[in-house]
């Protein structure tokens, strides 16, 4: 471009006249750099001419910048808007635009939400007025991108056509009169912005004044200097040192000549390069070829890599990169408006690299993350880490970001960077210690790929937690040694350099003995870390010491020496992850949210990196601890200890497949690739014993019409002694001449019985490297046909036999045989040790959702990486209607019993259960209270709404909500949802006693002072880096002395109030009110395999809430507190039915424990299986400590089952001697806390068991120094 030469009296005449305002407001800083420079440059060629610049991004931290942006748009006679999709960035700022609407010259509204659009007036186009003629028509041909998941694809994406048609427009409008010409200059605009250089964004201001300015501004039309815009390649390359620093080949790439040099993938996005605001990218290619790499970092324009990705790395239709690195903070296709997986998937499953993702931050400043323990905002961990997640990404991590301003200091790691005044706030600015790292993770996977398999050493890591309680090898659902050594013998025939043992026993006993009796230890030591070295090694050892004491500390430990518990089998070790260090001692955590690790578990990671030298860690089985160690939620820095701990090691991560949420926080704190194994197959409970035996009584009960009466007594006398037997209910004063009431009886028994026998339970442990044998997939496809709502076992049968038969099928049970067909198909593949092999070389694996098999077959194949649900997306339209159906069934139980409404219900929400079931969890506390989430026009979730309640049809219910630690991090949406939620209904105008959340909170309120939003925080969780309650290892430790420490426990940790804003705030007054008000508890259980006494964290939290709120209770009503009933959603089967906690634990206790179909499954895997049913046992006493609402007859038979019999006791003591008496020292401490009082005899006799079991115990560890 010629740019006119400005004469001294020009210049003078411009000075003279009309200033002119230009603002110009966008949701980030991509194009904000540019556009700063472009006002530099309009001030000096036209003195009066400004542009203000305005990023949405900025204004949740920073209340100035959103109040400068007010003040500029009311003065501003230019204003240009682009990018404001989300309503947290127009709706601030949306009365201004409306207000200055008519009022400047022109508004110009592009690429925004459909509110922001309307508001575009621009000489006689005008947004939102009734569209006919040409602008009608001009509507209807806007192009649209590609929604069909996975479809075709070819270069001409939706971008591409996009573009292509901006380009035509201008051109066919330019000769039709009229507002056409306004469309036209519409359209150009456009096309300035998505090509936003310097130049670009200069002449379209240009544009915009020379056809909008007015009255005296209008001279400065004469001034201005519109050229064409400034084309760009679509899809191209990007270097630093290349001339032009854009090319659409790949010829002037640096490095890319030398064949020697491995090649890594990025992409980038197209508006950073053209605003010039690049130094983020060019300082990760510098850092990237330092290391010896070629680098390709590509682009395209629109919301679509594919494109690039097809063009660049791609040679011959093979790879010509050996990873790839997303540096665009988005999902690969799609960007942030909206996601095609199945797209990217099968880009990337074409390429079989490993697939990063690194992110610049966009809404927040580096210093602000630093300084957050949350790390990313809500919208940031939604957009640029559960999104991408979607196509298989991995290891998210922040690799830059703006700066905060000169003398700013960032304080993410130890280098403590300060930012000059050279530092542009517009601009992306590296963070050094981050890129390092990412460069320093994609180059040890590139080395995994590349090495020989045989050269390869692989680090197996197992858990023990809690130590010392035969609890080697514990993992969810999964049978961990039969697995390792199907592993083991997989990486052999693959070419690993792996001497395998020769059995499972010989694997287990290898680990478990060697020299552990020698060592006091409860496991084989295969390397001692001395003190002394150990010193001279430790990084960060004085923030170990402040928490644990010197070096080498008292966990794996002899005072001189670290213990590394493991052995070595040749390239391969199998290693044991050392516990967190609180287990002897929980108490210590009720005061801090989260501590160093101990000197042994830092030790242990060092040892992997540093001496084995490791080239991947593969961790086995759901879950360890190294992911829960402390640091931020979501993008980490160097200073959090997951990053510390495992470096840049390549990790593994074998998980279970219906654990999305602590799967996502695995991936997310520990950069895992998950490799996903199936839950154990499902069957119907049955009847057995004593239970059979009444089913038979009460078929000859129904058949006895034509009996004698001495016949009929005789039966009823057997079914009271078989009911008496069982410790069913046995109503008093039953006889022959009352035939309701016997009717009624009989009735509830059969239900009963049919609720036992029909009850779907897991069948043992999930074995890697193992089919499902015919009649396991048989009894599996049952109840997934069951809950498809195909009822027809001939149908499965016929399908297992490779004949099925659609005829007679209506046609959505033909989908639902079609679907079983294909999983039957996938149960009898192994994708399992497959996907670990890919993984293990480097490979892409494949996303698939998480969740359970029962409920989502698209969870097979297994061996994929699980993610969880688009957030934007939670809770959906289904989980709505199914929340407000579980809500009424709730509220209809409760009343059956109490005939008011229950005023304030407490409830548990999980994040994996709403990661499972769509947000069912969620949307049933959303109804009790009486609103529904409310989505934007892109179908993203923006807030809550009330029902009218003449709708609701009753009050609304207040609902005190308790969240865990991985709803928390995964979820920060759903938590404003719901606090935005209770404020909306606390503020309603309606009558409080048809809104209980307003009479309380108003009552608070009264009684305390504040304002209306705090006195309705309904949220409560952890402080940010805390998780849990304590109260499960107070139980399982033993060191409690009263119930009273338990409800002290959860308030403690638990007491942090969550506000719209997602900050927690400890509110001790707020929840000792809202708990006294508490009516009953409540939690939804969704998952066969998980039941309320299967594992701890059920007790943990809703057992916690239950005591906290007898304790708050007795503050306000004294003696007259009494404990709230406890109540749970059983959704495992049906439509679901509510029970109390007492006939849910009964339950349990029948379908599994007692059962020999269930407890035989478990101990058909030897040690892991009576750990397991050690378990259930902890956890049913959970349940009595922290409720009371426990039948004592459930202790008395678990005991006859296991301990009493001596048969059963044996054969448990060899499989687990520490697990078997552990089971028997349980049972004692329940009699002795009163939860159950065995008569005198058999109290001697499980003290005897016990004591016998304890000696086996001893002799075996016999040796071990005091």
């Amino acid at each position: 471009m010629t740019r006119k030469r400005i004469s001294a009296a020009e210049h003078a005449s411009q000075q003279a006249l009309c200033p002119l305002r230009v603002v110009l407001l966008t949701m980030d800083h991509h194009l904000a750099g540019a556009a700063l420079r472009t006002d530099a440059r309009l001030r000096k060629e036209m003195p009066g001419v400004s542009l203000g610049v305005h990023t949405a991004a900025s204004w949740r931290n920073q209340d100035d910048a959103l109040q400068a942006c007010r003040k500029d748009l009311a003065q501003a006679d230019l204003i240009i808007v682009s990018m404001l999709f989300m309503e947290d960035h127009f709706l601030p700022i949306l009365d201004d635009l409306r207000a200055q609407r008519e009022r400047c010259d022109a508004m110009v509204c592009i690429m925004s939400a459909p509110e922001v659009m309307q508001l575009t007036r621009m000489g006689r186009y005008v947004a939102n007025a009734e569209p006919s003629g040409l602008v009608g028509l001009l509507r209807k041909l806007r192009p649209t991108p590609r929604r069909e998941t996975g479809a075709a694809h070819s270069s001409q994406t939706a971008g591409a056509r996009q573009m292509a048609m901006l380009r035509r427009l201008p051109k066919l409008l330019r000769f039709i009169p009229g507002t056409a010409q306004d469309l036209r200059i519409f359209f150009l605009t456009m096309r300035y912005w998505l090509a936003g250089s310097e130049d670009n964004l200069r002449s379209m201001v240009h544009l915009l004044i020379q056809r909008y300015a007015q009255g005296e501004r209008a001279l400065w039309q004469e001034r201005t200097q519109v050229q064409e815009p400034v084309e760009y390649p679509e899809v191209g390359v990007y270097h630093p040192r290349m001339p032009t620093r854009f090319s659409e080949d790949l010829a002037g790439l640096p490095g890319l000549k030398d064949a020697r040099k491995p090649v890594i993938g990025l992409l980038v996005l197209r508006s950073y390069l053209l605003s010039g605001n690049t130094a983020h990218y060019d300082a990760v290619i510098e850092a990237l070829e330092a290391q010896g790499y070629a680098v390709i970092a590509a682009f395209a324009s629109g919301l679509d890599a594919r494109p690039a990705m097809e063009r660049y790395f791609f040679k011959n239709q093979k790879a010509r990169i050996e990873a790839l690195i997303s540096l665009t903070g988005f999902s690969l296709v799609g960007g942030p408006a909206y996601n095609d997986a199945r797209a990217a998937e099968k880009i990337l499953t074409a390429l079989d690299v490993p697939y990063l993702t690194a992110h610049p931050l966009e809404f927040q400043s580096i210093d602000q993350w630093a300084q957050s323990a949350r790390g990313l905002l809500p919208v940031e961990s939604t957009i640029m880490v559960a999104i991408p997640e979607l196509d298989g990404a991995t290891s998210p991590m922040v690799f830059g970001g703006r700066t905060g301003g000169k003398g700013t200091t960032c304080n993410g790691c130890s280098r403590a960077c300060t930012f000059e005044s050279a530092h542009d706030v517009h601009d992306m600015f590296v963070c050094s210690e981050r890129t390092e790292q990412l460069v320093a993770r994609v180059s040890r996977w590139v080395q995994l790929r590349l090495k020989p398999r045989d050269q390869r050493r692989l680090a197996i890591v197992l858990f023990n937690f809690p130590p010392q309680a035969g609890n080697v090898g514990t993992a969810a659902f999964l049978a961990v040694f039969e697995s390792l050594f199907n592993t083991l013998h997989s990486l052999k025939d693959q070419g690993y350099a792996v001497d395998v043992p020769g059995s499972v026993e010989d694997l287990r006993h290898m680990l478990l003995q060697g020299n552990a009796k020698e060592l006091g230890t409860h496991a084989n030591v295969l390397a001692r870390v001395s003190a002394s070295d150990h010193v001279a090694r430790e990084t960060w050892l004085q923030e170990i010491e402040a928490e644990w004491g010197p070096a080498p500390g008292s966990h794996l430990s002899d005072g001189r020496d670290i213990f590394v518990l493991g052995i070595r089998l040749g390239q391969v070790m199998v290693a044991l992850q050392p516990g967190m260090g609180y287990e002897g001692d929980p108490m210590r955590m009720l005061f801090q949210k989260g501590m160093a690790p101990t000197h042994a578990f830092s030790a242990f990671y060092r040892y992997l990196r540093e001496d084995f030298r490791a080239d991947a860690v593969l961790h086995f089985g759901t879950h360890g601890a190294l992911e829960f160690m402390p640091g931020k939620q979501t993008g980490l820095s160097g200073d959090c200890w997951p990053e510390r701990l495992l470096g840049a090691l390549p990790n593994v991560y074998l998980y279970a497949s219906n654990n999305p949420s602590e799967g996502a926080l695995a991936k997310r704190r520990s950069s895992a690739t998950l490799v996903s194994y199936l839950t154990p197959t499902v069957t119907q409970s049955g009847l057995y014993k004593g239970l059979a035996e009444l089913r038979q009584t009460l078929e000859r009960w129904r058949q006895a019409d034509g009996a004698t009466p001495q016949e009929r007594q005789d039966l009823l006398d057997l079914m009271c002694e078989q009911v008496t037997a069982l410790e069913m209910e046995l109503p008093a004063g039953l006889n022959l001449q009352d035939g309701e009431a016997l009717s009624r009886w009989t009735a509830l028994l059969s239900q009963q019985l049919l609720e036992v026998e029909y009850a779907l339970i897991p069948q043992g442990l999930h074995v890697v490297g193992r089919l499902p044998s015919r009649e396991e997939r048989r009894s599996t496809l049952l109840a997934m046909a069951q809950a498809m709502e195909l009822n027809q076992p001939e149908a499965i049968d016929a399908l297992l036999d490779g004949q099925p038969a659609l005829q007679g099928l209506t046609p959505k049970e033909q989908e639902s045989l079609s679907e079983l067909v294909r999983c039957n198909e996938l149960l009898q593949q192994d994708h399992e040790l497959s996907g670990l092999m890919r993984a293990l070389d480097g490979r892409y694996i494949a996303p698939a959702p998480g969740g359970d098999l029962i409920r989502n077959p698209q969870v097979l194949p297994t061996g994929r990486n699980i993610h969880g649900l688009d957030p934007f997306r939670m809770p959906t339209a289904f989980a709505v209607r199914d929340g407000q159906r579980q809500a009424e069934k709730l509220l209809q139980r409760s009343r059956s019993e109490e005939q008011a409404w229950p005023e304030t219900v407490a409830m548990v929400l999980w994040g994996t259960d709403n990661l499972k079931s769509e947000g069912g969890p969620l949307a049933q506390a959303l109804a009790l209270m009486g609103a529904v989430p409310r989505f934007d026009n892109y179908g993203r979730l923006a807030g809550a709404a009330l029902r009218p309640l003449s709708e609701l049809g009753r009050p609304r219910i207040d609902v005190v909500i308790t969240l865990s630690g991985i709803f928390r991090d995964l979820l920060p949406m759903q938590i404003r949802l719901l606090a935005e939620a209770a404020l909306l209904a606390a503020s309603a105008d309606e009558d409080t006693e048809q809104n209980f959340i307003r009479k309380h909170a108003l009552a608070f309120q009264a009684a305390h002072g504040g304002d209306l939003e705090a006195a309705s925080l309904r949220v409560f969780g952890n402080a940010e880096g805390a998780y849990g309650a304590n109260v499960n290892h107070l139980i399982d430790s033993g060191c409690w002395e009263s119930e009273d420490e338990l409800g002290n426990a959860f308030t403690q940790r638990k007491g942090f109030a969550y506000s719209r804003e997602g900050q927690p705030i400890r509110h001790n007054a707020l929840l000792q009110s809202v708990l006294s008000e508490v009516t009953l508890t409540y939690q939804n259980v969704d998952s066969v395999e998980l039941g309320v006494t299967s594992v701890d964290t059920y007790f943990d939290t809703l057992g916690g809430i239950s005591r906290a709120v007898l304790q708050a209770k007795a503050q306000s009503q004294g003696a007259a507190a009494v404990a709230p009933p406890v109540f749970i959603g059983d959704q495992t089967q049906g439509d679901g039915v509510v029970r109390t906690l007492s006939e849910q634990v009964a339950l349990e206790t029948r379908t599994r424990m007692l059962n020999p179909k269930w407890h035989e499954s478990m101990l058909q895997h030897g040690y892991e299986g009576v750990r397991q049913i050690e378990a259930h046992l902890t956890n049913t006493m959970g349940w009595s400590a922290t409720t009371g609402q426990v039948q004592p007859w459930v202790y008395q038979q678990l005991a006859a089952t296991f301990i009493l019999d001596p048969a059963m006791r044996e054969r448990m003591a060899a499989l687990n001697p520490a697990a078997s008496a552990k089971f028997a020292n349980r049972l004692l401490e329940a009699s002795r806390r009163q939860f159950w009082q065995p008569d005198a005899q058999t109290l001697q006799s499980l003290r005897d068991a016990g004591a016998e079991l304890e000696d086996r115990l001893e002799g075996i560890q016999e040796g071990i120094p005091a």
